[in-house]
């Protein structure tokens, strides 16, 4: 299946990693940004069709263009393929000398959660992510453009049943990490010393219950302040960063 990009920095990471994935990329102004130019010029390089098509950008009521991407210029990009889930956590227990992190999203519904937790997986180094199938957003051209090129870097697993892969994840030498609002323990006291297959569940439900069941333990972050919730993106960057970091 073939996606539109609208990010040039997504659609930039699909040419790199993939050139022959990349279709075309549709033009709609002679004088397209900077990142676009980019885009185009290695395009170009790598032989991908650039051809003049879409709308042309749409203006503000000042005259100016739209705040973010320019309108009109996309890209048309087949879908990177998943791997297997016992190649996801294949030799995992003796990868980056016996620790590490790999995530699995339970049920996240937002592709733009799903994208920014992508994003934030690649720039930290994440393993591999397990995605659920079923009543959870795909990972749709709007993924990939949140993600930034982050989709292109972080091997990942679609799965249709989340406890089979925490069970390939324990027999790989992996700890399953859970995550609640409701848990004893706050992410800093997590040893980061192990190999763990961290859990973020549902926008509004969080994990559920089947999946709690499985985890070796569940941490949470302790609010500071008088909010106390976070986006699941957010929440998810900040026990990424903690379990980590040094």
């Amino acid at each position: 299946m073939a996606l539109e990009l609208k990010n040039p920095h997504s659609v930039l990471a699909a040419i790199q990693a993939r050139p022959l994935d990349v279709l075309d990329i549709q033009v709609a102004t002679d004088a397209p940004s900077p990142a676009w130019s980019e885009v185009i010029d290695v395009a170009r390089a790598h032989a991908v069709r650039v051809t003049r098509g879409g709308r042309p950008a749409s203006r503000d009521r000042r005259g100016g263009e739209k705040e973010g991407r320019e309108t009109g210029m996309s890209a048309t990009v087949r879908e990177r393929p998943d791997v297997p889930l016992e190649e996801l956590f294949a030799d995992a227990a003796t990868r980056a000398n016996g620790h590490g992190l790999w995530l699995a999203l339970d049920n996240l519904q937002d592709p733009h959660n799903v994208g920014a937790i992508f994003r934030t997986a690649a720039f930290f180094g994440v393993q591999g992510i397990v995605v659920t199938k079923d009543r959870s957003a795909p990972l749709s051209g709007v993924a990939y453009d949140v993600a930034t090129g982050g989709l292109e870097h972080v091997p990942f697993t679609i799965v249709p049943n989340l406890a089979r892969a925490v069970a390939v994840a324990k027999e790989s030498g992996l700890w399953v990490l859970g995550t609640s609002e409701h848990a004893a323990d706050d992410v800093t006291q997590v040893d980061r010393g192990r190999p763990w297959l961290l859990i973020v569940g549902n926008e509004e439900k969080g994990m559920r219950r089947l999946t709690t069941e499985h985890c070796d333990s569940v941490c949470r972050i302790t609010p500071r302040g008088e909010v106390t919730s976070l986006n699941v993106s957010v929440a998810t960057g900040i026990l990424i960063a903690t379990l980590t970091g040094s």
